[in-house]
């Protein structure tokens, strides 16, 4: 990932030689990506729509990086195959909630290889990266990551990012941090937050008690764990919230067990490490 950092200027390119040998595949037949928990699937008739626009908003500042790792796993489950991934920022979002991290990708169970990160300038060269992407149908998802209030980004810019994944086929994930809901064309509206992870007992042979040690002290945070909340669903479904974990080896997710306390407080367990130009890291 770390050497598929793309300008703007060479986008076009790249997407030409992608969608050479693409597939269109009709949006009547293309099935929703599945979250893996019955009860939240079942409230979105199957799943999230793949040819559509999608808007997740962080809960706080502080849930940047539990966004991010939210979106990869949707991707995952959307399992994409060799198709790239386009994720389209803002330079101000590299400077101020940090690049994204090859081995946190790994971490999360997706392949860094398939991931290629365009830097846009400013919010309406990101908007043009952004459409160029997302109409072409070579392509397994597009993420667009504007910075703060992007005011650009109004209903006439979000209805034609809609028109073009419908077109397209492509999955289209819209991750906004420091901006409240605004109108937008998208098909879904969520609200992400990090959850703290449960805990799981680690292995005997690894865990040497030392004086003072408690019972507790023999556990791990678990899974990553999300609080997410749809808050809007233009087909008419109902609002909801659920909290979720996320089992790598089985590219799923999951409801929270509480077989132990929490020991992550209120920081999610996401391993996604966003690293900053100035050589030090936030974890996620």
């Amino acid at each position: 990932m770390s050497r598929q950092h793309l300008s703007v200027a060479t986008l076009r390119s790249r997407l030409a030689l992608v969608d050479q040998d693409a597939f269109f595949c009709a949006r009547a037949v293309m099935p929703p990506v599945a979250m893996g928990v019955a009860d939240v699937d079942t409230r979105l008739n199957g799943g999230l729509a793949r040819a559509a626009l999608h808007e997740f908003f962080a809960a706080s500042p502080a849930d940047v990086s539990a966004l991010a790792g939210f979106a990869v796993m949707i991707a995952i489950r959307a399992q994409l195959g060799a198709k790239p991934v386009i994720w389209v920022r803002e330079d101000r979002g590299d400077r101020n909630n940090g690049r994204l991290y090859a081995q946190g990708l790994v971490e999360l169970g997706a392949d860094p290889d398939r991931f290629m990160i365009v830097h846009a300038p400013d919010t309406l060269a990101l908007l043009r990266a952004a459409a160029d992407s997302v109409k072409c149908s070579g392509v397994g998802a597009v993420f667009i990551e504007p910075w703060g209030k992007a005011p650009e980004l109004d209903l006439t810019a979000s209805r034609r990012l809609s028109m073009s994944a419908a077109q397209s086929g492509v999955m289209t994930l819209l991750l906004r941090s420091g901006a409240e809901p605004q109108p937008s064309a998208a098909l879904t509206r969520w609200r992400i937050g990090c959850a703290p992870s449960t805990a799981i007992a680690t292995d005997p042979e690894d865990w040497i008690p030392e004086e003072g040690d408690s019972e507790m002290d023999s556990f791990a945070p678990g899974p990553p764990a999300f609080d997410i909340e749809m808050l809007r669903h233009r087909g008419g479904l109902p609002s909801f919230t659920a909290r979720l974990e996320w089992n790598r080896d089985a590219n799923s997710f999951g409801t929270t067990t509480h077989r132990q306390a929490a020991l992550s407080g209120d920081l999610s367990a996401v391993s996604v490490i966003r690293a900053h130009p100035d050589g030090g890291s936030r974890a996620a």
